[in-house]
């Protein structure tokens, strides 16, 4: 590799945003027309968000400058290794503001579901076992309940306690199968405790869910996940036929 410096994308969404400081204000506001105007005005905007989420700061003036520099081919003001390094630093930067800000979220959804779980409980009609686990009985099945190891076709709907959709197998059109305890634990420990033909609304603590982890961009660190789940049939696995 040369002695060229590789940016991050928020590198170049600073590049791009410069070179619209010779705009005119009224051309800024213009929605782009031609397919490379909006391919330009796409990149330029995901990058800034980029930009903006890893929080970095530059000065616009040196940024067009060393701009203008790249393009018309001149020197340099710094070294290749003094910029290297400079780039580095604002990497590492920028992942420790990135980490401080995960962390936060972490403490603070913390607190957010302890308290909501406290407040919950005491809400007619919630039971809650000794894991932590919180449900409310909706409608009462007749059939069997599953074992860990049974197969199990539900519908189901998954909010955050703002009433926030997250997931739903009835806005997909069709029920989801899977194993008993193929899914998180909260779902896991309630399935076994409905019967066939029940529908209960569960509320799972995070560490019954996925954690401080989270789980992608879906599911933030430390939630509290609020289900509503109908058993529709159970398929008994290898250890119910055996036992």
């Amino acid at each position: 590799m040369s002695g060229k410096i590789r940016v991050g994308i928020w590198v170049l969404s600073g590049l791009i945003i410069v070179m619209a400081c010779d705009v005119r204000a009224q051309d800024l506001a213009k929605a782009p027309q031609n397919r490379k105007e909006k391919e330009s005005y796409s990149i330029g905007y995901q990058v800034g968000l980029s930009m903006n989420t890893d929080g970095v700061e530059v000065d616009f003036e040196k940024l067009i400058q060393g701009l203008h520099d790249a393009v018309d081919g001149n020197e340099p003001l710094l070294s290749d290794d003094e910029m290297r390094q400079l780039i580095i630093d604002l990497r590492e930067k920028a992942r420790k503001a990135q980490l401080r800000k995960v962390q936060e979220i972490i403490v603070r959804n913390a607190k957010e579901s302890k308290a909501f779980l406290e407040k919950n409980a005491r809400e007619e009609g919630v039971r809650t076992t000794g894991s932590g686990l919180q449900y409310v009985v909706l409608s009462k099945g007749k059939g069997s309940s599953p074992g860990p190891k049974d197969k199990v076709t539900v519908h189901y709907r998954g909010t955050f306690p703002d009433g926030t959709e997250f997931d739903s197998s009835y806005a997909r059109g069709e029920p989801q199968s899977f194993q008993t305890d193929g899914v998180i634990k909260g779902w896991t420990e309630a399935l076994q405790m409905m019967k066939t033909g029940s529908k209960w609304k569960v509320i799972v603590p995070p560490e019954l869910a996925y954690g401080r982890g989270g789980s992608g961009n879906r599911i933030p660190p430390n939630k509290v996940l609020l289900f509503e789940i109908e058993l529709l049939s159970v398929e008994k696995g290898r250890e119910g036929k055996g036992s």
